[in-house]
């Protein structure tokens, strides 16, 4: 119960988007049935609801969709870029990138099996980077480097520098939870 006034609002906004009563969202590779008459967001691959945050999310993501997404940039920005994220920055470290890091910091390819079901893409970006989409249009960019005699292993996320006009900050991190916590 602790995001039911977010829920409650994001049902709200997507009302003012659209009179259609279904409509289907991926992210992170996972299908999700949104039925706006009775107020579901369901797993489409075993019908049980989805978790609060992940309806929340699914909720502004559809009804930004359906207004218009804007193009994705192909401009990356990390974090402390986006609107407010300087300042909560050491918490998204912490929650997002650390605990990447403490899963691959001795071996970033490894990360490569565990993303393949996210459908990323390979790039040449780092030791190991993978582009892939969120959400359709959303796309974010891991990178790990290994460790050397000057400098500890790192990683980070990036993400498309559009993805501040689909969402706010805040879902930006809880998005990234998630793929910290899938990968």
């Amino acid at each position: 119960m602790a995001y039911a006034i977010a829920v409650s609002k994001a049902w709200e906004e997507l009302k003012k988007t659209t009179s259609a009563v279904n409509h289907t969202v991926l992210f992170l590779a996972d299908e999700y049935n949104i039925d706006t008459q009775k107020q579901e967001v369901l797993s489409a691959a075993s019908g049980v609801p989805a978790k609060e945050y992940v309806s929340i999310l699914v909720l502004h993501y559809l009804s930004r969709a359906l207004s218009g997404l804007p193009p994705v940039s192909g401009e990356w920005v990390s974090f402390p870029q986006l609107p407010g994220g300087q300042g909560y920055y050491p918490t998204f470290q912490k929650r997002v990138i650390d605990r990447i890091l403490s899963k691959y910091k001795t071996a970033p390819r490894a990360i490569a099996e565990s993303i393949k079901r996210l459908r990323a893409k390979k790039t040449e970006l780092a030791d190991c980077s993978f582009v892939f989409e969120v959400f359709a249009g959303v796309q974010v960019l891991i990178t790990l480097w290994r460790g050397d005699d000057e400098f500890g292993p790192q990683a980070n996320i990036h993400f498309d520098k559009s993805v501040q006009e689909v969402f706010c900050t805040e879902d930006i991190v809880v998005f990234s939870e998630n793929i910290a916590a899938k990968i």
